[in-house]
């Protein structure tokens, strides 16, 4: 069952809100989210919850009552991150496909990344602490991650053991984020970052391990088969100068860029086993959610207008 075909089975309100630069302003067709709507893309409409089909990602939307600063969903889980107001602090809301809440975790923090594994098991989260943006120096940031089946709560991975170049590491430096799952729920990729250098690991849930793998890869996403990393690497090393996509095939460790030469600072998506996702903001702050292929072909293509936080539905 799809997120949007819960929400009218189940008779959440929805509205259909208008977006005064974009299409989706005109409203939405009945038969949107119907028998036969087939699959849908799940985004953020100025911070609300909302579906839109992916055959026509640039059309009508249909749009919750729920307000996050992230969201994710996978395998039956949506994952919101809450937004900071000026009297609350952030935190985290798992739910099922009805918007029903199964757990409530209160965070500090500025809600940053979001991922939920394949098979909805796995949630994982960063925050910014000190800092917005990952190419100042002196930001902090946390990074935990959540066993809905278990239970089990880790609030920071600078807890866990730290392997760096093969040898045992430790430093109160050590910033984690960026986190992605295999299809085991126990393997998972991430983002460290320690003595001005930015790496990519591979951690072990139930062993509490982590180990370096490469330099230079930030925001890793699995694809759906499990063999390519997408990432964001810093240019010239350099995140002043901006950030590059690429795709990392871990077998053979070839890195393709891909046809998108903005600057992308986001955890890209997998859409499918051929296209990456990933939002890029106007100046005026619009954020939109553009796409391009994984192979390094191609052009990347505006997919929704006014919307960020996609992931397939």
């Amino acid at each position: 069952m799809t997120v949007l075909a819960a929400l009218l089975l189940t008779g959440v309100a929805v509205t259909y809100t208008a977006l005064a630069s974009s299409p989706v302003a005109s409203g939405a067709p009945a038969s949107v989210g119907g028998a036969g709507a087939g699959p849908r893309l799940q985004v953020l409409t100025n911070g609300l919850l909302s579906t839109v089909s992916r055959a026509e990602p640039g059309g009508p939307r249909e749009v919750t009552e729920l307000r996050c600063d992230r969201a994710y969903v996978a395998g039956g889980t949506l994952a919101c991150l809450k937004p900071v107001g000026p009297l609350s602090s952030s935190g985290l809301l798992v739910l099922d496909p009805s918007l029903h809440e199964r757990r409530s975790l209160p965070l500090t923090g500025f809600p940053n990344r979001l991922r939920v594994s394949a098979s909805g098991r796995m949630v994982a989260w960063t925050l910014f602490i000190d800092g917005h943006s990952y190419a100042t120096t002196g930001f902090s940031t946390r990074a935990g991650i959540l066993d809905t089946r278990t239970g089990r709560l880790v609030k920071s991975l600078e807890d866990f053991s730290i392997a760096l170049d093969g040898r045992p590491y430790r430093n109160a430096d050590v910033n984690f984020w960026g986190v992605t799952f295999a299809a085991d729920d126990n393997r998972f990729y991430a983002t460290l970052s320690t003595n001005g250098r930015r790496h990519l690991v591979e951690g072990d849930f139930a062993a509490g391990t982590v180990r370096t793998l490469r330099d230079n890869v930030e925001c890793p996403s699995l694809s759906p088969d499990g063999t390519r990393i997408a990432y964001k690497s810093a240019v010239d090393a350099d995140p002043k100068k901006g950030w590059r996509l690429s795709v990392l095939d871990l077998a053979t460790g070839r890195v393709t860029p891909l046809a998108e030469t903005r600057s992308v600072d986001d955890q890209a998506v997998w859409l499918d086993g051929r296209t990456v996702g990933y939002v890029l903001q106007t100046g005026d702050g619009t954020n939109n959610v553009w796409s391009v292929p994984a192979d390094g072909t191609g052009a990347p293509r505006l997919l929704v207008p006014g919307a960020s936080s996609p992931a397939p539905a």
